[in-house]
């Protein structure tokens, strides 16, 4: 059902052959003609009206609002529609991913899925459903992008640690989102595979963005990465190349950026169905993950306290990310 991939930094003036590189072997598990799991399928449907129902919930949030407004700069008949507008409201896609995302991720209430690593799968969605509107695609092709998005970013969030290098967790959003559109088109394995060096160069960046002052870009960040991956796939397919080999490189992702880290990757055969979506969880409640089980316990506590002015201190034990 799986295949084991050992990922490595090369030596200067050496690098493994397209067909061996990690960004190649994403392209074949999206390229790949598989089956589709009925219970996944379901989920990526429950993970699509999550997404809709907490971007309408954020539509007056002012990230969203100023996201939607440059969005609406970029008008094209038959393009994609942005949340919260009539119809007759069509945007580019790029665009469109951009805003929608923007509006999703603003409450930080969707799925989750942790290893090495952190990640909010569910960042992936928009920007493919905006590509399938102006591309005029069906939701079965929709279907098969959300899935191999999914499985392209937990597979790198269980191989490829960014947190310790602090290296924000959307870089693994990037390749994924280039994966699912290239599935979703069914575009062939060299296209893909330079879209995913390019959406993977493109979405790096330090996690800054999670200390010190918080800005409102945390909530953009996902849908500017939808943004990187839309061009990404839109260069390959006019036939344009990208830097490669961006993971293994010298000058790559594992060398430069991980400290020179050999990796283990997960891969799906390729005759097996997408089945990482069911490993994520949504979020119970409006707030980052770090919060959750904090937000339960207290909720949990409420009844047992019947004067909370009688409380003096609260202590938490927690880890350090926290």
């Amino acid at each position: 059902m799986s295949t084991l991939l050992h990922v490595r930094p090369c030596p200067p003036g050496a690098q493994p052959a397209p067909a061996a590189q990690l960004a190649w072997k994403l392209g074949e598990l999206a390229a790949a003609c598989r089956p589709v799991d009925a219970g996944a399928a379901a989920l990526a449907a429950c993970r699509l009206v999550d997404n809709a129902a907490i971007a309408i919930a954020a539509l007056n949030r002012a990230p969203v609002a100023a996201a939607r407004a440059q969005a609406l700069c970029f008008p094209r008949p038959g393009g994609a529609r942005v949340i919260g507008l009539g119809a007759d409201v069509r945007v580019d896609c790029t665009w469109a991913a951009y805003a929608n995302t923007t509006a999703v991720r603003e409450l930080d209430f969707h799925d989750s899925f942790f290893a090495l690593d952190s990640s909010h799968p569910a960042d992936c969605i928009m920007t493919l459903l905006a590509v399938a509107q102006q591309a005029g695609l069906d939701g079965a092709a929709l279907m098969r992008g959300i899935l191999v998005a999914y499985e392209v970013q937990t597979a790198l969030v269980q191989g490829l640690p960014l947190q310790r290098h602090r290296i924000d967790h959307v870089a693994h959003l990037g390749p994924a989102v280039a994966a699912g559109l290239g599935a979703m088109l069914g575009l062939s394995v060299p296209v893909i595979y330079e879209a995913v060096n390019l959406a993977a160069h493109l979405s790096l960046g330090t996690r800054q963005i999670r200390k010190g002052r918080i800005s409102s870009w945390k909530a953009s960040a996902p849908g500017h990465i939808g943004k990187c991956a839309i061009e990404a796939i839109d260069r390959a397919m006019r036939g344009e190349s990208a830097p490669s080999p961006i993971y293994e490189g010298d000058y790559g992702i594992l060398a430069v950026l991980l400290g020179g880290y050999e990796a283990e990757i997960t891969l799906l055969a390729p005759d097996a169905p997408c089945l990482a979506i069911l490993q994520t969880l949504p979020k119970a409640h409006s707030a980052g993950y770090h919060g959750q089980a904090i937000i339960d316990l207290a909720l949990r506590l409420h009844p047992r306290v019947p004067d909370p002015t009688a409380i003096t201190s609260v202590v938490l034990h927690t880890k350090r990310m926290t």
